[in-house]
């Protein structure tokens, strides 16, 4: 076949191609019919506002020298991290095979042989030929192959920062529950000291006759009770270490974060959880890039129904020419074209077009769930923050109260207008009231940390 016949061929063939196949050219965009893609797209074209709370860097929000090297440790040696990063590589990969197989494939194909017949002499044959192959896309099937794995880079790279911002928002997690710990370990253990003099004084007073063998019994109790306590936050404190040791990817081992660390948060003013936001998320831009991978693969299947033309050339060096053999050799070169169209394939063409437009579908109801539940997320961080704001408030005037509760009620006991239940009471509402102090501290910085996750933050 010469190269204009060729050429007609292939002009034939897009003559064939019915007007319902045009969109297989087509980019992926959202489906207009759909409200909510619908807004989820025009957030996308608004300008991005570097002030807003998850676009902040995370070195912005997280300024502790001590939990910002551990973060910087964390991103450069943690293996989630690094396998996410290789994905990008495996799919950057991939990106690259989509875009290369727009060129002819070339193969060298030596051989050999030789032949005698009763008795003659050897007839050596030989060919040194090399095949040129070329698909010529028609009908778009190498373009959305191309497409669908440019869709999955970017879902792969949508994923590492996805990855990237848990890692800061686990560090930061795992840096203020440590402290947390800490700071509660500080408290039993000084009230435990504390509740080690009350039950000697309780003994000196019975001596004293001033209070009962049950006084005494009930503060050693407490004191007993204190110290278990403390056994508890100790495996607490070694749960907590080994996880931040899993996030260095290192060994277990002691961190040592002071127990006064707190997160000082910026100002966080919100009403509503603006699409704009959600939109920021790599969490959503992954689900988006699905949806336009699956687009792709459905446009895949509907292109299998058409012919594929495919143009070869095979050129070499060989002593066998026809049915002589030539010594020496000389070249040869020879052209060719096929056009194959599917004929007893179709059924299976229509069961794999059926498949990826329900998967197609699939993607696109994981992507509106994912909106849903981002908005969900970002929501009640919000509302957790806020409330512990209110919650710490209230706990601070508990402490307070009740520090000053436990000194009037020692003093009445000495002087013998109290009782030991009385400042048994006060004693055990003051532990009560640091601790649960210390967890709200702890519940609102966290509170904190998975907003700024929650909208997309850690760049």
């Amino acid at each position: 076949m010469t190269l204009g016949n060729i050429t007609k061929t292939a002009f034939v063939a897009l003559a064939l191609l019915p007007v319902s196949a045009c969109h297989i050219y087509n980019k992926f965009e959202m489906p207009k019919d759909n409200a909510l893609a619908q807004e989820y797209v025009e957030a996308t074209e608004a300008p991005v506002d570097s002030a807003t709370f998850g676009n902040l860097s995370w070195q912005e929000l997280f300024t502790d020298p001590l939990l910002a090297d551990l973060i910087t440790q964390a991103l450069d040696n943690n293996t989630n991290l690094n396998n996410a990063k290789l994905n990008v590589d495996i799919a950057h990969a991939q990106l690259k095979g989509a875009r290369l197989s727009y060129l002819p494939s070339v193969a060298l194909t030596p051989n050999g042989a030789g032949a005698s017949y009763a008795g003659s002499t050897i007839n050596w044959t030989y060919q040194i030929p090399a095949a040129v192959s070329w698909e010529i896309d028609i009908f778009g099937k190498l373009l959305n192959n191309n497409r669908a794995a440019k869709a999955s880079y970017e879902q792969m790279q949508a994923y590492e920062q996805a990855v990237r911002s848990q890692i800061i928002a686990g560090v930061a997690n795992c840096y203020y529950s440590i402290a947390a710990i800490e700071s509660q370990l500080e408290v039993s253990r000084q009230t435990a000291v504390l509740w080690e003099r009350s039950v000697q004084t309780m003994k000196d007073l019975k001596l004293a006759g001033q209070v009962n063998e049950a006084a005494v019994v009930q503060s050693t109790a407490q004191y007993y009770s204190i110290l278990a306590s403390i056994t508890d936050l100790e495996s607490s404190l070694v749960s907590a270490n080994n996880s931040m040791s899993l996030l260095m990817n290192v060994m277990p081992q002691t961190w040592n974060i002071p127990s006064s660390a707190r997160l000082t948060a910026p100002a966080i003013i919100r009403e509503g959880v603006p699409m704009r936001e959600l939109a920021a998320r790599p969490d959503i831009r992954a689900a988006e890039k699905s949806v336009a991978n699956a687009y792709y693969v459905t446009n895949q299947a509907r292109a299998a129904f058409y012919p594929g033309l495919t143009i070869s050339a095979n050129g070499g060096f060989t002593n066998l020419l026809g049915s002589f053999v030539k010594n020496p050799g000389d070249w040869f070169i020879q052209l060719a074209g096929s056009l194959t169209a599917p004929l007893f394939s179709r059924g299976a063409n229509i069961a794999r077009l059926e498949a990826s437009k329900a998967q197609q579908q699939q993607a696109m109801n994981n992507f509106e769930y994912a909106l849903m539940n981002a908005s969900a997320e970002v929501s009640y961080a919000m509302t957790v923050f806020q409330k512990n704001d209110e919650k710490n408030i209230l706990l601070a005037s508990q402490v307070e109260n009740l520090e000053k509760s436990v000194e009037y009620t020692q003093e009445l006991l000495t002087l013998g207008t109290a009782t030991y239940l009385e400042v048994l009471t006060a004693q055990q509402g003051l532990l009560g009231a640091q601790i649960s102090k210390i967890n709200c501290e702890l519940a609102k910085s966290q509170a904190v940390i998975n907003l700024y996750q929650s909208l997309g933050g850690g760049r």
